[in-house]
């Protein structure tokens, strides 16, 4: 008897050359005896609502290919279910952040047969008051690069895009008093940016909030970056940045399974690359464990940021 698969992919991720791929990665999904039904993305939360509304006890999985706002669309569909499906993943964006922290291939047919593989891997997902995310929630400086940066400049310069567009506003840095509640300790001062992650790599680039890192142990890295009293700081915030190393000076850093974020005026975040909405009051919870991604476990995962972990 068949199984049954929903297979949602976005047309224009990365540089849509899942276009030339289409035809070989159904071939792959039909020899392992799966009936596929095909959604191409048409608008902006249409993947979230296809998982969201896929009949209970008809479908087997779902694969999704896409960029990371493909796959949180996705996921986040998946968590306001009943049922929670096991979810493959065929990368096709620009930076691909949760793919290359589970040793997803990048190759798209090669992840396209993991997808219909044996292996999972049981992932935490995190909830950020009503909505869901994969692997990081931010505000401020840089963020609004992920969904404000045109596809095409994505398209050709990858993680860079997002340091290179975010440089080019360093002389507008919006700043925002918070409290934060963390691990029964309440900070207040004054930010330019945080992010809760859940992620061996951050726009491309790694050792960003931990060294080591598990992705199923119900814990967050979460880093919040002090707003810099002149510009020799902030210069100093930014070589941190570069050399992907936490300068305690200027920034919080902490593992927790939730945090509480109040601010005066609404904050703009970002889930995933993609525009979060504004917010006054953020509560951000892992759930542990909460899905089952499709990974090769013959390829080590990601787990842990050594040396011996490192391609």
């Amino acid at each position: 008897m068949k199984k049954k698969m929903m297979f949602i992919f976005n047309p224009h991720a990365g540089k849509a050359l899942i276009k030339n791929k289409l035809v070989d990665i159904l071939d792959i999904f039909t020899k392992k005896n799966y009936e596929v039904t095909v959604y191409p993305t048409q608008s902006g939360k249409d993947a979230m609502e296809i998982t969201r509304d896929l009949p209970e006890g008809t479908y087997d999985i779902v694969v999704c290919s896409g960029g990371d706002g493909t796959l949180d669309q996705v996921v986040s569909g998946m968590m306001q279910r009943n049922e929670r499906l096991p979810l493959g993943y065929i990368p096709a964006g620009s930076t691909n952040d949760f793919a290359n922290s589970l040793r997803i291939p990048k190759n798209m047919l090669r992840a396209a047969e993991v997808a219909v593989g044996e292996d999972y891997f049981l992932s935490d997902i995190g909830s950020f008051n009503k909505d869901s995310f994969v692997y990081i929630a931010a505000f401020g400086i840089f963020t609004e690069v992920s969904y404000q940066t045109r596809q095409e400049v994505k398209n050709i310069l990858g993680h860079a895009a997002y340091l290179l567009e975010g440089v080019k506003r360093l002389n507008s840095i919006r700043s925002y008093v918070m409290k934060i509640e963390c691990n029964g300790e309440v900070i207040e001062d004054e930010f330019i940016f945080g992010m809760v992650t859940n992620s061996i790599s951050v726009g491309g680039f790694k050792h960003m909030t931990s060294k080591n890192i598990l992705l199923d142990d119900g814990l967050f890295e979460a880093a919040f970056i002090k707003k810099p009293n002149n510009p020799i700081e902030l210069q100093e915030i930014i070589a941190t940045l570069l050399i992907e190393e936490l300068d305690t000076k200027y920034i919080y850093s902490y593992k927790t399974d939730k945090v509480v974020i109040t601010c005066d005026e609404a904050v703009p975040w970002t889930l995933d690359g993609e525009f979060g909405g504004d917010h006054k009051q953020c509560i951000i919870v892992n759930n542990k464990q909460a899905l089952q991604i499709k990974v090769d476990l013959d390829k080590p995962l990601l787990i842990q940021q050594n040396s011996e972990a490192e391609e």
